[in-house]
């Protein structure tokens, strides 16, 4: 029977009459919608909170215990510089002050900026530096370093502007300019794309070209490699919410391990808030590299030798004596004795102080 009759229903199916149906429960007043409200707000900041509150903590846990003793420098560390030291704005006591820094402590290669290169993968002879009394300057003074032309440019991965891959001009073109800068008398050539995704067979075709190049002039190949996803196929997620993945996958890590002399991982700008946090996802980091580098390929973790202060970079976290203390904590535990292994110290024009006695003090003894 309708409304306009004076019954209602019952759940239980039974009829009640219109007098019964005036003591219904009301619904929730002022206050319970007000307690609904926080509840709900509650809710959706336990959902949005407690995940990285358990990863940081993780990460925290990660960063305690002990290194083992020996695991410092193996006198293979590398360090980063400017395009200054090759366009004419440094000089010979520019050099000199270089050496006395480096005296003493692992460094053994310096990737010297000597790009970028166009998108087509040419190498423009406006930036192609005459390098020659730079490379006479550091053999002279610092015996035994290397230089390495540090090459590189934004990939078209993300935009359609950048460097693509997969034209196998481009990729050609590339080489070529690998050739003209180690003619040049660069001993090897370090190449830095950016944003790389992980998985891109064209990055690999491409390394295996310039491997050839370097092999037939005994020269090095050396990459700057993104990190490895902190959690199994991490990249892939955050590629589908973001469009930028950040990490490539631990099997694509040692696909481009193997194809190299020497991979150094970027690991820095993670974003990451404290330097517990920070100390040990550098830890986590060492131990993923380290499992899919070949003990033929060096394997250099950096160490933030800058300051910065935004999203994705907390000066106040990333400091090198976390990132020392989280890579000698990863070294420890999965291969201490590793010998082709060692720190890269981005980058010179940024470095303080306080970076290089932490890197003396820490990892050099």
């Amino acid at each position: 029977m309708d409304r306009a009759e004076g019954t209602t229903t019952t759940p239980t199916g039974t009829a009640a009459s219109g007098a019964d149906s005036d003591h219904v429960p009301p619904g929730p007043g002022p206050k319970g919608r007000r307690r609904w409200i926080r509840r709900s707000v509650l809710a959706v900041l336990l959902l949005l909170l407690v995940p990285p509150l358990s990863a940081l903590a993780a990460l925290r846990v990660n960063y305690l215990g002990d290194p083992v003793d020996g695991t410092y420098t193996r006198h293979r560390d590398a360090l980063w510089l400017g395009h200054a030291w090759v366009d004419g704005r440094k000089k010979d006591a520019d050099v000199t002050a270089l050496a006395r820094r480096l005296r003493g402590t692992g460094v053994r290669d310096l990737y010297v900026h000597s790009g970028p290169l166009e998108h087509d993968g040419t190498l423009p002879e406006s930036v192609r530096p005459p390098a020659r009394w730079f490379l006479d300057a550091v053999h002279d003074k610092l015996p035994g370093v290397r230089v390495q032309a540090f090459l590189g440019d934004v990939v078209a991965s993300e935009s359609p502007n950048g460097m693509r891959l997969e034209d196998p001009k481009t990729r050609a073109a590339v080489v070529r300019s690998a050739r003209q800068v180690l003619d040049g008398g660069y001993e090897g050539i370090h190449l830095d794309l950016e944003p790389l995704h992980s998985g891109d067979r064209n990055y690999l075709t491409l390394l295996d070209a310039l491997r050839r190049e370097t092999r037939s002039r005994d020269a090095r190949l050396s990459v700057a490699a993104h990190q490895i996803d902190p959690l199994p196929a991490l990249h892939t997620v955050r590629g589908a919410v973001t469009g930028h993945p950040k990490w490539w996958s631990q099997a694509f890590f040692g696909q481009v391990a193997r194809r190299v002399d020497q991979i150094a991982v970027m690991s820095y700008d993670t974003a990451l808030p404290l330097e517990g946090a920070y100390g040990g996802y550098v830890a986590q980091q060492t131990s993923l590299a380290l499992e899919v580098t070949p003990p033929t390929t060096d394997l250099l973790m950096g160490l933030p030798f800058y300051w910065e202060n935004d999203i994705s970079h907390w000066g106040h976290a990333e400091t090198v004596p976390a990132a020392v203390r989280g890579v000698r904590l990863g070294l420890s535990r999965t291969d201490a004795d590793r010998a082709r292994f060692g720190v890269a110290l981005y980058i010179d024009f940024a470095a303080t102080e306080a970076n290089w006695r932490a890197y003396r003090e820490a990892w050099v003894r």
